[in-house]
């Protein structure tokens, strides 16, 4: 990955301008960067054996960029280049570089995170908003899906999902920005439950009260059937995770969360 990345800055005229960050179990890899075109950027590097090089995850920023840069407040993306070496296949995405902190290092949003103020909540609402309401044929969520797996983690069938919008897909507090917000990380988007981005966004926030009230609060669905529906999927999309050894901190506020919903 290491030798991969710095292909991938030298290929796109940059030269590395900050510490590396890895991704979620060493998938990316990622680094400021300083570009001869744009100047200071965000270089992001993704990985997956060549057969999974391919499909929505690896395509997922670009077509969000092709749908929504300049039309939302996300980081807007500038090149992408892509390489198959030694049976993995390679992306570098070269995006805009954002100063603001991310509100949590983790998804889990720590009991002490500062609710932030009015004018973030109305500019992340009008985005999800947006997002809702663009066309895309990628998907997100399927009924199948859930009809498998409600029944194995909640021990309840799975709920009818009626009425699907486009949705972020992974809206949780380490993909927002604490001062504008911008909504990063956009791979997974597609079709979703109406609902189910502000659902993602409560679950991940139950070990912060404050928060996840103000969440409640800014996207009233939560409070009707579809949100309901939009809960009780993403509760086992959690606790799926969570079997898997992702996030155990959070089971058991999302078992009560799950209980509230019957």
């Amino acid at each position: 990955m290491a030798k991969a990345f710095m292909r991938a800055v030298d290929e796109l005229g940059a030269t590395v301008d900050g510490r590396e960050v890895w991704g979620w179990r060493g998938r990316t890899l990622s680094a400021c960067v300083r570009s001869e075109r744009y100047g200071q950027c965000w270089l992001r590097l993704m990985t997956a054996p060549e057969d999974k090089a391919t499909g929505k995850i690896w395509e997922g920023n670009q077509k969000a960029a092709e749908l929504f840069d300049l039309r939302l407040v996300k980081p807007e993306l500038y090149d992408v280049v892509d390489r198959v070496e030694g049976g993995y296949g390679y992306r570098a995405e070269l995006s805009q570089y954002v100063p603001e902190p991310v509100c949590s290092p983790s998804p889990v949003l720590s009991p002490h995170m500062v609710v932030p103020p009015e004018a973030w909540w109305k500019s992340l609402r009008a985005d999800l908003d947006a997002v809702a309401e663009s066309p895309t044929d990628r998907v997100a969520v399927r009924q199948e899906w859930a009809d498998r797996n409600v029944p194995v983690f909640l021990n309840r069938p799975a709920p009818r999902i009626t009425e699907w919008e486009t949705a972020h897909g992974d809206l949780h507090p380490a993909n927002l920005t604490t001062g504008t917000p911008y909504l990063l990380d956009w791979e997974g988007f597609g079709r979703a439950p109406a609902g189910y981005d502000p659902a993602m966004l409560l679950a991940y926030s139950m070990l912060a009260p404050e928060f996840a009230a103000r969440v409640r609060e800014t996207f009233p669905v939560l409070d009707t059937e579809l949100g309901r529906v939009a809960q009780i999927i993403v509760i086992t999309e959690l606790m799926q995770s969570a079997s898997r050894g992702d996030h155990p901190e959070l089971v058991g506020a999302l078992q009560c969360l799950a209980q509230d919903l019957v």
